[in-house]
């Protein structure tokens, strides 16, 4: 009996030591099943604590459509302030049941290769060279749902795709996608294609990640299987298109903020007040991890080609409503155009050119990410100060919250209203000495300081 607790002792010792963890340390947690452990346990890649991110729609950004001419951009994107390029599938597209006249970026007909109205490998390789040149990071997005009805995979491989009552293929079920056909998820064959598909692009071209369609019609244990895989290549980053915290346990680094839009663009059309937003911020910050990163928009393609461009959608609140997603928890995002003031909505299966130009827009996105590049309090999940509730005596027009992070600290005051308000805080917070960061000018707020802010308005008070 002796010698088996010694021999006991000394695996326990060893084992502690192995881990780099003191013997009573380790007693402490085997002792107490209810020791708390990170909800999020995936290691985000370090490049992007204070990063935001950006949409590339290659098909609309030029005349000439192609990777090259893209590329020509790059320095202006650089100098407005962006640090991962998210670009629309880069694969060939289906002409079987195809819809419009060049199709939908999301009908993939070969995962492994590049539509050739956008370009070669080889100029795809060297946009991804040119992009990590200038320390910017590049995602492809990755439709694992579905694919293109000619796939040559629907005559090698029919087995790998779900049919319908009669045997056929089809499409996602209740949705108008009658140009793609879904595959079957349950044929591990099938998601060994996928998951190494997926490793070719890391390999290949050097991507630094993905973005996941509709990632929420996928089972979650692929995404954590390729997420360990793409990780052993290299530190990827993932986001998901879906709102679900499980997705961030061990496969998403960022999940979209479809609430934060939705409650946004109801505040925008009179449907609610300010308190909304309060509700979302409450519900959200308290149920999601603080680094299960939220991607926080007022455009991207889905929005602006099915309803209607951001000023329809939020009007005189648009420029409240895109500082508001570039201070909250959270990664900012534009989408092509937006910082050219995108005013229409571009066709989805048709080409049809953004129109470039110098817009109030774009200033306001490159003076919000200069902030967000330089001051900890905005930086991205963990790395990043939480939002902390100012409450204000016109909480059902105006939202106050501090960031803080190590000695850099933000105010921000938005009135989310159509008239001026007088507003006076009721915490002690927000106290202390900034610099406005759209005048510029030095401001001290005061127990008893009151802030004027017309309509629309709002200030970002930067310590």
């Amino acid at each position: 009996m002796k010698f088996l607790q010694a021999k006991t002792l000394l695996l326990t010792v060893l084992l502690c030591v192995g881990q780099s963890i003191s013997l009573p340390a380790a007693a402490a947690k085997a002792n107490n099943s209810y020791q708390p452990e990170p909800y999020v346990k995936l290691q985000h890649p370090d490049w992007i604590r204070n990063a935001t991110i950006y949409e590339v729609n290659i098909r609309q950004y030029t005349e000439q459509g192609t990777f090259n001419a893209f590329a020509e951009h790059l320095p202006r994107l650089k100098r407005l302030g962006v640090d991962i390029l998210w670009l629309m599938p880069i694969h060939p597209i289906g002409e079987k049941n195809r819809k419009g006249s060049i199709g939908s970026y999301y009908s993939v007909k070969d995962y492994r290769a590049v539509n050739p109205d956008f370009g070669t490998m080889d100029d795809f390789k060297a946009l991804v060279e040119k992009a990590h040149d200038m320390g910017m990071y590049v995602i492809l997005d990755w439709v694992a749902n579905h694919s293109a009805w000619d796939n040559p995979l629907t005559e090698s491989n029919p087995d790998w795709y779900s049919k319908d009552h009669n045997g056929n293929f089809q499409p996602t079920p209740w949705w108008d996608w009658s140009d793609i056909i879904d595959f079957d998820f349950d044929n591990p064959h099938m998601r060994q294609y996928m998951a190494e598909s997926m490793e070719f692009w890391v390999k290949e071209a050097n991507i630094d990640g993905y973005r996941a369609d509709v990632a929420g019609f996928i089972p979650i244990d692929f995404w954590e299987h390729v997420r360990k895989k793409l990780d052993a290549i290299k530190p990827v980053f993932m986001l998901a298109e879906w709102e679900s915290r499980d997705l961030h346990q061990h496969a998403f680094d960022m999940s979209y903020a479809w609430q934060l839009h939705d409650t946004l663009h109801e505040v925008a059309m009179g449907k609610k007040d300010a308190s909304a937003i309060y509700n979302y911020f409450a519900k959200t910050l308290n149920a999601w991890d603080r680094d299960a990163i939220k991607m926080n928009f007022v455009d991207n393609h889905d929005k602006n080609s099915w309803e209607q461009t951001m000023y329809d959608r939020f009007g005189d609140y648009l420029p409240a409503s895109i500082v508001l997603t570039a201070t909250a928890e959270g990664m900012p995002l534009i989408y092509s155009g937006q910082e050219a003031g995108l005013d229409k909505v571009l066709a989805f299966f048709e080409k049809d050119l953004i129109v470039w130009k110098e817009d109030p827009i774009g200033d306001l996105y490159q003076t919000l990410f200069t902030l967000k590049h330089k001051n900890k309090a905005l930086w991205n999940g963990n790395w990043g100060g939480a939002m902390i509730p100012v409450p204000n005596n016109a909480s059902k027009s105006v939202i106050s919250f501090v960031r803080e992070q190590d000695i850099d600290k933000v105010f921000v005051v938005i009135n989310f209203s159509d008239k001026e308000q007088s507003v006076s805080f009721e915490e002690n917070i927000q106290l202390g000495d900034y610099r406005e960061l759209f005048s510029q000018k030095p401001f001290t707020i005061k127990k008893d300081s009151r802030l004027q802010l017309p309509a629309f308005s709002y200030k970002v008070f930067v310590k």
